[in-house]
Formats: C-alpha cells, structure tokens, sequence
C-alpha cells in the first residue's frame, strides 16, 4: 500500500484555508489574521502576507491624523507606521510570526505598545502616547498607542501571552521591553533600581520598571523586544 503521509495532497489538507465565520477578523492560524474586509481597517505597514478580492493599500498620509499626532510621530521615530487597507475581499496579515489575540472592546480602552498592534477597526479611537521620562534612556523610547471605542483589535506577542489582575492592594511590576498591553484607566509609574544593574547586560546601566497601580489588568509577553540603545548611560 502506498504511503501516502507527507504527499502534496495531505499538505494541502493539513494547510487549507478554512472560513470559520467569525465576523470580520478571525484566526486563520494561531499567527496569521484573516480580515474578511468589506470597508476598512487600519492595519500595521508591512503586515500583508496575502489577499484575494479587491483591496486597496494606502500608507497613513502625514496630515491624516493631524498635528498633533504627527508631531509625536516625529518625536518617536518611526512610530506606530500604519496602512489603510480598502475594499472588499480576504486580506491575511501577521508580523514575524508572532502569536495574534484578538479583543472585542465594548466601549472599552486599552493601551498597547507600539510593536504589539497589528490592526483595528475603523471604529476605534486611537492616540499615541509617549513615554517621556524614559525615552532618553531607550532606543528612541517606547512608545504605545490608546485604543478607545467599541470594535475589534489584533495585538500580537512573542509566545503566549500572560494576563495579570492589578488591585489597589497588589501593584503589579514589568519589564517595559515584555509589556504588552494594559487597560486603559492604568497609567504607569516608572522606577529605576540600580541594585539590578549587575544582573541585566543592558546598555542604559539601570533596570527600568513599569509600575501599575489601581485596578485593571496587564499583559505580558515572555520574551523582551529591547529597545535600549547601546550609547545611553544610566
């Protein structure tokens, strides 16, 4: 009998493109997003791996978002680079094959770091935010965007994310380099602590922390993108 494990006929099957009819953003796999567009999202430049239909690409114009945003766009670099896909059809996106969540916020908010959005609807409120009293110590800074509204987002992480409840008797503490996301009536406080200096080969000479305080949650990553620049000293 002919072995028929591995053949070009099983790949396919294993591999299909398989509608699950979940609305407009779905999870083809675990790290690539099918947005079934009939309209538009906002979507991170560069994350298109595919589409069928007829979709429309446009980079963010400068003045799109006005001022303002331009403004602290200019101030953290790059920043949060997004393209504007239009159109009706299939669009897969991901980003270097990192794990994609997929959140319905319901009149919600929620702040995400820069490199961890992927897309959102077109009904979201966004804002970037910067974090100035470190961005002397990072590469550039690090940077998040406040996602308000009702509507679907994507984040993505390194690996698994991991979901910690904040409480007024129980401040949570991270790595600004593992941090994903939090909700949106947490705001930040930003400790340094010299006596971990020996311990992290980094070259801003200080470990920084993030402080969350009140009640909320956040989400972390376990893995550290490092935006620490080599010439800053702590």
């Amino acid at each position: 009998m002919e072995d028929s494990r591995y053949s070009i006929e099983e790949f396919i099957q294993k591999t299909l493109q398989e509608d699950k009819h979940q609305g407009l953003f779905e999870l083809e796999t675990p790290r690539l997003l099918e947005i079934n567009l009939n309209g538009q999202v906002w979507a991170k430049a560069g994350s298109m791996v595919s589409y069928r239909g007829n979709i429309k690409f446009e980079r963010e114009g400068i003045l799109e978002h006005g001022l303002g945003r331009l403004f602290k766009k200019a101030l953290t670099g790059e920043g949060t680079s997004l393209m504007k896909a239009t159109g009706n059809g299939k669009l897969y996106i991901a980003d270097q094959g990192k794990k994609i969540s997929i959140l319905h916020l319901k009149e919600d908010a929620i702040i995400v770091n820069g490199n961890n959005l992927l897309a959102f609807e077109q009904s979201i409120e966004w804002d970037i935010k910067l974090m100035k009293r470190i961005a002397g110590m990072l590469a550039g800074g690090i940077f998040n965007v406040r996602l308000e509204g009702s509507g679907r987002i994507a984040i993505t992480s390194h690996y698994e994310p991991l979901t910690l409840l904040v409480t007024p008797d129980n401040p949570v503490f991270t790595d600004p380099n593992a941090t994903v996301a939090w909700s949106g009536q947490l705001k930040p406080d930003f400790i340094t602590d010299m006596s971990f200096k020996t311990f992290l080969g980094r070259g801003s000479g200080e470990s920084i922390q993030m402080k969350f305080s009140g009640n909320g949650f956040v989400v972390v990553q376990p893995y550290e993108e490092v935006y620490f620049s080599n010439d800053s000293k702590g």
